[in-house]
């Protein structure tokens, strides 16, 4: 049997779920028991849950099941990061509701890997096998960030790393832990645009004509600026 790599906390509150090491550590190609073993755990209860991660990966295939799993469950997940949501573990960070990071957390997204043994119709079999499992886990990314194919996949091959303000500005998670609303709202990009700026400063202005620049042609000008 796999070591297991969650455990269950019960409180007053609900019960919350860590996730803490690596996905089915002892099995590459995906591990029945744990996945079962996960749901079994996961269904014994009911109602909202919240779910920490703290995973560098692991195995693609059980942490699919876990995704799935999560995604089934009738209650919210809310998804907290305080460590590291790495390879497989950023697949099932992606069930969450909600997705928060802690400011000091890191996600990172690569393409997924094997080892295969063979000539070469063995070797363009791994290949074919790692793309598709590839698009598999481009699924789970599109349908959290909204992003395109491309995009996503231009990140994987890059094995790309996101901060918390990284992983909020590309969709891969919602909000930041611990920050205040406003600092929420700048970071979900809740900012003015430069033509409301334009506007806003065109209200405070006289509209008769003084000296200097006329104002009809002050929007012109300031939309000369690059920001």
């Amino acid at each position: 049997m796999s070591k297991k790599f969650w455990n269950w906390v019960e409180t007053g509150e609900g019960r919350t779920l860590y996730l803490d090491g690596a996905i089915a550590e002892e099995t590459w190609y995906g591990d029945e028991i744990a996945p079962k073993q996960f749901k079994s755990e996961l269904m014994s209860g009911t109602g909202d849950i919240t779910v920490w991660i703290n995973s560098p990966g692991g195995c693609v295939f059980a942490a699919s099941q876990i995704y799935n799993m999560l995604m089934e469950y009738k209650g919210r997940v809310t998804i907290k990061i305080d460590g590291i949501a790495a390879s497989a573990a950023s697949v099932i960070a992606m069930a969450g509701t909600d997705v928060f990071m802690s400011p000091v957390s890191m996600m990172m997204i690569h393409n997924p890997m094997t080892i295969a043994f063979g000539d070469k119709v063995e070797m363009e079999k791994a290949i074919e096998m790692l793309n598709e499992v590839k698009e598999s886990i481009i699924n789970a990314y599109e349908l959290k960030t909204g992003l395109s194919r491309t995009k996503l996949s231009h990140l994987m091959d890059q094995e790309s790393w996101f901060n918390a303000k990284k992983a909020v500005e590309l969709g891969f998670a919602d909000k930041i832990l611990f920050m205040q609303e406003e600092e929420a709202l700048e970071v979900e990009g809740a900012i003015f645009s430069k033509m409301s700026v334009v506007n806003s400063l065109l209200d405070k202005l006289p509209q008769k004509k003084q000296t200097g620049i006329p104002i009809e042609n002050l929007d012109k000008r300031l939309n000369l600026l690059k920001y």
